[in-house]
């Protein structure tokens, strides 16, 4: 402002003196120095105002005011807050570290040239392509197969591998599915890959082809067994066989009629039939004092030609055992029956008895209802039994201590009923008795 002096005449300019305490002055009329508002609310809705005085309240002049400075400021929020910070960048991550344990798999096969052999003329040999993200490193695995005779194992350690004489290497973007690689001039055919892999190429824009079968070789494929077929005979199997008739047995009572030879006789034996591998066994049945050594078993288990010198002249029988090729045909249950006489070994035997689980047998599976046994005794043998007779009580000892001296040479002590003596223990019976004499006083 312009100061009046007493010399009107010369007005002094405040704003060209130094900005020293003395030289300037406040005007105390001046209160309000806050800025007036350029917004209003008509209606809830936000409208430009024009202000009528600048800070300090002085008056505006109406050509002072600029259209610029009454904009809104939510327009522009730099000019009322400022410019915005800039976001931080971002961390720097290596390669080492971001694809770090990320393996890139890819299955193929190469074809390997053998010479001098009638029997091939190439091998295939499938691989596995290991390549890694962090360094851009390519391995070649062939896996490992027992007893090929090939070594196998890694055939190219883990490195960056040239792709041509440019200085390029190869990259993952150069692999697909259905391409040749070529890997220090050896031809690698890519056939599939695993999930992750195809998902990071799909990821990165690179459109896969289908999957292909790696072939087989056809030297392994002719060295590869063929597969066993099973042959059943019949319906019924050995196993169910097995599982079926394990422990039931046949048994059969016989007599062994060896009259014809010198000094033979009739022995009485017992035939077991084994149903679970159709084998047939003979025990002699011995008896007291009958001055035969006691060897219980006649004939042993095994199975039972029914002819077996029914073979071919040039099977030589001194030294080999019959089998199931050289024999036509072997006992069945179905060629035992109650009073047959049977031909095994060059020996006759003559069935006359079974016991009841071969009855029941007998009727499930062949329906025979009527086993009858036979008496096989001989008329003198019934006439020694009927016959024998026990001389009278001496009254010496017990009666069943003279009684083992009948029955054997060398007597033995009778055998105590002990079912008896433990049921009638502490039980005795009491009677009461008169002396019955002629004479009345000595009643």
């Amino acid at each position: 402002g312009l100061i009046q002096h007493q010399f009107p005449s010369r007005p002094v300019n405040m704003a060209s003196l130094p900005f020293l305490p003395g030289n300037t002055f406040t005007d105390p009329t001046k209160q309000q120095f806050h800025r007036n508002q350029t917004l209003k609310y008509t209606n809830g809705y936000a409208l430009p105002k024009k202000p009528l005085r600048g800070i300090g309240g002085e008056l505006l002049p109406p050509t002072d005011i600029n259209p610029a400075e009454l904009e809104v400021p939510d327009a522009n929020p730099a000019l009322t807050y400022g410019q915005a910070r800039p976001e931080p960048p971002q961390d720097f991550v290596p390669a080492h570290v971001a694809f770090d344990k990320k393996v890139l798999l890819f299955g193929g096969y190469f074809k390997q040239t053998v010479h001098e052999s009638r029997d091939e003329f190439y091998r295939i040999r499938p691989v596995k392509i290991y390549y890694y993200l962090e360094d851009d490193s390519i391995s070649v695995v062939e896996p490992v197969i027992a007893n090929s005779g090939i070594p196998q194992g890694k055939l190219i350690k883990r490195h960056r591998l040239p792709k041509n004489d440019l200085g390029e290497f190869w990259h993952w973007k150069d692999f697909n599915i259905g391409i040749d690689l070529i890997f220090y001039g050896k031809v690698f055919h890519v056939c599939h890959c695993d999930k992750f892999t195809e998902d990071f190429m799909e990821s990165e824009g690179i459109v896969l082809n289908s999957n292909e079968r790696i072939p087989n070789d056809p030297y392994a494929e002719s060295r590869r067994l063929p597969v066993y077929q099973y042959e059943t005979p019949s319906s019924f199997d050995k196993l169910k066989q097995f599982i079926e008739m394990d422990r039931k047995v046949l048994r059969f009572y016989c007599i062994w009629d060896d009259r014809d030879s010198m000094f033979g006789e009739m022995r009485a034996c017992i035939l077991h039939y084994y149903l679970v591998d159709d084998s047939v066994e003979i025990r002699e049945v011995h008896e007291p004092n009958d001055g035969r050594d006691p060897f219980p078993v006649l004939l042993r288990r095994q199975k039972l030609p029914k002819d077996r010198y029914n073979t071919k002249e040039s099977f030589p029988s001194c030294v080999l055992e019959l089998t199931e090729r050289e024999v036509d045909s072997w006992f069945s249950p179905a060629d035992f029956a109650m009073g047959k006489t049977l031909f095994m070994n060059g020996r006759k035997f003559l069935i006359y008895d079974c016991d009841e689980f071969t009855r029941r047998y007998y009727f499930k599976t062949f329906g025979v209802k009527e086993m009858t046994p036979i008496d096989v005794s001989s008329p003198r043998a019934r006439d020694a039994a009927a016959q024998r007779t026990f001389p009278p009580y001496n009254g010496f000892g017990l009666p069943e201590d003279s009684l083992q001296n009948c029955l054997s040479l060398v007597p033995q002590p009778p055998k105590k009923d002990f079912i008896k003596m433990l049921e009638n223990d502490g039980k005795v019976l009491r009677f009461s008795a008169v002396m019955d004499s002629p004479h009345p006083e000595d009643a």
